[in-house]
């Protein structure tokens, strides 16, 4: 078993993280500069958020604002590249599809041709939604998918699907090292409130009051995992020596409807639920099976829903009232 907390990390090891400045990209970024690592963020800004990152002021942290599409030039030594720039969200991929299929080919071709050039660890931020529409349950990393390509989420879909195909292409062509993570529904802090996504969503129509809107009948399942844990999950699949894809997520299922419920009874809201229609291949189920995870990086989720929906709930409720005083002062 890898030692996790060893010295690694005091070598003055030196990261770029692609998509820094998003959801997931700005937690790892503060988890790898606590670490001791030098992290250099790269993002666009085209879904990330500058003040994300804001709060992270040392030496050893550098934002650099660029579209990772085109040439990635990094003067200096690299030892891992984490590429997690991409439209991440339903609404965000559904109103960039042209970028989010060009961030999964070329952001990922110049990505890898980073890490061959500098000898880096080269980890790609994939997702669950590879496994489309599953025939099988839970998901297992052996399991290919039932994905429809031409469908409106085939955008997202496929630029994973496709990414996943160049990265090992990478590994065994080029030598590179390489590792895949399957990224399961994954919430907490930092999530924008408008991103489409049913924690915020949830959240900010429980805070408000307004009904909470549930597609479908609410039989559809998902499984929900804290980020601190989703990235304490990377960390350790980031160190270890696994080149085939990982899934990473809470294997705790649950449906919509029970989901809404449990946002009414966190948030003390008298929402109602109310019903609209099912998006076009929208998954039934989505449970990850982390068999692989617990075995090759001892890893499994520590925080309960229960604790991660509370810290999220109140930091989107802050969230919420600091954009409702500055509207009042504007």
């Amino acid at each position: 078993m890898l030692n996790f907390q060893s010295s690694i990390f005091n070598n003055f090891m030196r990261v770029l993280i692609t998509g820094g400045a998003g959801f997931l990209g700005s937690h790892l970024c503060e988890f790898l500069v606590n670490k001791g690592f030098d992290v250099v963020c790269m993002d666009n800004l085209l879904t990330g958020d500058i003040s994300n990152i804001a709060h992270i002021r040392t030496e050893k942290f550098l934002f650099i604002n660029h579209d990772v599409t085109n040439y990635i030039y990094l003067d200096g030594e690299v030892d891992y590249i984490l590429h997690f720039a991409s439209p991440a969200s339903p609404i965000d991929y559904l109103e960039l599809p042209i970028q989010t299929l060009k961030v999964g080919s070329l952001g990922t071709h110049k990505a890898l041709g980073l890490a061959k050039e500098k000898k880096a660890v080269f980890l790609l931020a994939s997702t669950s939604e590879v496994y489309g529409d599953p025939l099988i349950h839970p998901q297992r990393e052996d399991y290919w998918g039932n994905v429809n390509p031409i469908g409106p989420r085939g955008v997202y879909d496929e630029a994973k699907r496709f990414a996943e195909a160049l990265t090992m292409a990478y590994h065994r062509y080029h030598g590179v090292d390489t590792r895949i993570v399957r990224i399961f529904n994954t919430f907490g802090p930092r999530m924008r409130l408008h991103d489409g996504r049913v924690v915020p969503t949830f959240l900010r129509q429980a805070i408000l009051g307004e009904d909470l809107t549930i597609f479908g009948d609410g039989m559809q399942t998902r499984s929900f995992c804290y980020v601190a844990d989703l990235i304490e999950g990377i960390y350790r699949l980031m160190l270890s020596q696994t080149n085939e894809p990982v899934n990473i997520g809470n294997p705790g299922e649950m449906t919509i409807l029970e989901f809404a419920h449990l946002i009414k009874n966190i948030t003390s809201s008298k929402s109602e639920i109310v019903f609209k229609d099912l998006p076009v291949d929208d998954p039934k189920v989505r449970q990850p099976d982390i068999q692989r995870a617990r075995s090759l990086l001892g890893w499994e989720p520590q925080v309960s829903i229960e604790e991660g929906l509370t810290n999220t709930y109140l930091w989107i409720k802050d969230r919420i009232q600091r954009l409702m005083e500055k509207g009042k002062k504007s």
